[in-house]
């Protein structure tokens, strides 16, 4: 349903490290990048993901809003997190089987550097 998604981040320098390192395990890459922004996605030139520089209007969705990464394996998921990890993500639920979320539901939840709730998930019948 969706094309693609931004947040916008108070220091892009740092956010693309993080979204750098956690993003890599999944499979997606930097396809384009310039002083304002960063698109993460498969194809260069087409991103599905972008974080966009915007110190003076940077605000943060609240409690409910959270975006979840597609990932190809349980192994990419706990890879995620370690890397969100190691690059200034805070734990918001480790990598494990989600029951509550449906069968198979295995996930790991991280808070990025400016907030944003992220995850990466796959479902494994």
């Amino acid at each position: 349903m969706l094309h693609h998604l931004s947040f916008a981040v108070a220091d892009l320098d740092r956010s693309a490290r993080f979204y750098d390192a956690a993003l890599a395990p999944l499979g997606y890459r930097r396809v384009w990048s310039d002083d304002t922004a960063v698109g993460y996605g498969t194809i260069d030139g087409q991103d599905k993901f972008a974080i966009r520089l915007r110190p003076d209007h940077h605000t943060v969705a609240g409690d409910g809003f959270h975006a979840a990464f597609s990932a190809p394996s349980q192994e990419a998921v706990a890879a995620f997190y370690e890397a969100a990890m190691q690059h200034g993500g805070t734990d918001n639920g480790p990598p494990e089987l989600c029951p509550e979320y449906g069968p198979g539901y295995y996930a790991a939840f991280v808070i990025d550097p400016d907030g944003y709730r992220i995850e990466a998930v796959i479902i494994r019948a």
